[in-house]
């Protein structure tokens, strides 16, 4: 019986999958408690992640079109000077309403927030504190954390985290961003515009693992026009921080001769890494792979029964609407619905300027499965982009050569993160290259350059 429990859901952690799972198990009628150690809800992405890096992108991508020239081409001529204190202030508000309001939110559904650090006892206990609770699911979503560099150490002053690059209290005159995935280039990004060198090196010969090989090779050919200096195939062998300046050891990744960069500030950002430690898992009865994640099935049940997993602490991208999706999936789960998440259409965005997004396979892996068609169009053709002055990136459209249906879309355009949602619903509903191409669209979008790509693959788009 659950009433020989305190709850019928404890879940542990409230970032994106956390909070998300304790809201719906609490509107499906279960007593639910959420574990958080932080003094504000919302994990990472909220608190020192996505929330706050888009708050700063934002304002960041103001002051450059003020500086760049880009308003005085519009007829607005201005004189930039920046507030660094205040482009914080309104990062630290929008965090601050955010947080607050999943707050709200909990207090709304009746889920109780329960302060500290939470540690198994066993499959059915949690100590957070000096006391224990009690329930007979248990939804493990602690999230994620930076990886370290070996032999680098953080000190959140010269040498930071995302964490710390979002609260330089001063632009560096020049910041060194070791990784050049998606955390790296938007921090980078925010910082270049402000008025920093910003150089990025980075183990593989290109930037952006994962994304399809063109948005790969035009990203950083965006970014090289944008005043950010590449160095590719490189790895950093040491990080010395004297005083105020760091110096830097790099080498090329095949052998060669050392270098040394010199630098006022060094953001590692070579990914992240599952938070599992320090959760006794051993004493419920679970292990976790070579990775540190927790193994699920596809209902986010773990091996121990009662106890599930989801988000970055489970393998799959690490990314807060993944986790959200796995969130409401597994409340639904625990109820006796059916919950699923469509894990080959998860969408990536990158939120630099011009903001970069994919859903599906690249090109290089759909013509791994088989014959492909591809579409391509430039956003230097679409009507909007031009009235905006925005005119780099490209949609590109892959779709299987016989069937035709949709099998990847990627985008490299100004609002590309909200054009993607198109992508991903027309390839959730099994839609074809030329569904969407005789979906009328409204003009002038942005969006029509998704049509014009469908018609790309068809070899007959109109405005090109």
């Amino acid at each position: 019986m659950a009433d020989e429990y305190d709850y019928d859901v404890l879940v542990i952690g409230s970032g994106p999958g956390g909070y998300v799972a304790a809201i719906r198990a609490a509107q499906l009628g279960l007593r639910t408690a959420c574990i958080e150690s932080r003094e504000t809800l919302g994990g990472t992405c909220l608190n020192v992640g996505c929330i706050p890096s888009k708050a700063m992108l934002h304002a960041s991508e103001y002051f450059d079109a003020a500086a760049n020239g880009t308003m005085a081409k519009l007829g607005i001529k201005v004189t930039p000077e920046l507030d660094l204190e205040a482009m914080h202030g309104q990062r630290l508000d929008a965090v601050k309403q955010l947080t607050g309001g999943i707050a709200f939110l909990f207090k709304k559904n009746k889920v109780e927030w329960i302060k500290g650090r939470g540690a198994f006892v066993d499959a059915h206990t949690v100590a957070v504190g000096d006391k224990t609770v009690t329930a007979k699911d248990i939804v493990v979503a602690t999230g994620s954390s930076v990886t370290p560099l070996p032999g680098v150490e953080i000190d959140q002053t010269i040498v930071v985290d995302s964490t710390g690059a979002l609260e330089l209290a001063r632009v560096p005159d020049h910041m060194v961003v070791i990784g050049g995935g998606v955390i790296g280039l938007e921090l980078g990004s925010v910082w270049r515009r402000l008025g920093a060198k910003v150089t990025c090196v980075e183990y593989l010969d290109q930037i952006l693992p994962g994304f399809d090989g063109d948005v790969r090779k035009e990203a950083h050919k965006i970014f090289k026009k944008q005043g950010i200096e590449f160095k590719l195939s490189t790895k950093v062998t040491g990080v010395a921080v004297n005083g105020d300046k760091a110096t830097l050891t790099v080498e090329p990744a095949a052998g060669g001769a050392a270098e040394t960069i010199e630098a006022d500030c060094v953001l590692v950002s070579i990914g992240r890494k599952p938070n599992t430690d320090g959760l006794a898992l051993d004493k419920a009865g679970l292990v976790v792979n070579q990775r540190g994640q927790i193994e699920t099935g596809h209902r986010f049940e773990t091996s121990v029964p009662g106890i599930w997993a989801i988000g970055d602490v489970i393998p799959g991208p690490m990314l807060a609407h993944k986790a959200e999706d796995e969130g409401i999936a597994v409340a639904e789960n625990i109820a006796g619905l059916t919950g699923i998440v469509n894990h080959d259409l998860i969408p990536s965005v990158v939120y630099t300027w011009p903001e970069i997004a994919g859903v599906g396979l690249t090109e290089e892996a759909a013509k791994e499965k088989g014959e492909i068609k591809v579409g391509k169009f430039p956003m230097m053709a679409n009507s909007r982009a031009k009235t905006n002055h925005e005119p780099d990136g490209f949609v590109k459209i892959i779709a299987d050569a016989k069937s035709d249906r949709v099998l990847g879309v990627w985008i490299i355009a100004v609002p590309a993160g909200v054009m993607i949602a198109q992508a991903v619903q027309s390839m959730e509903f099994g839609a074809t290259s030329e569904d969407i191409a005789y979906t009328c669209h409204a003009h002038p979008t942005h969006s029509e350059a998704i049509k014009e790509a469908a018609m790309a693959v068809q070899g007959k788009p109109i405005h090109i």
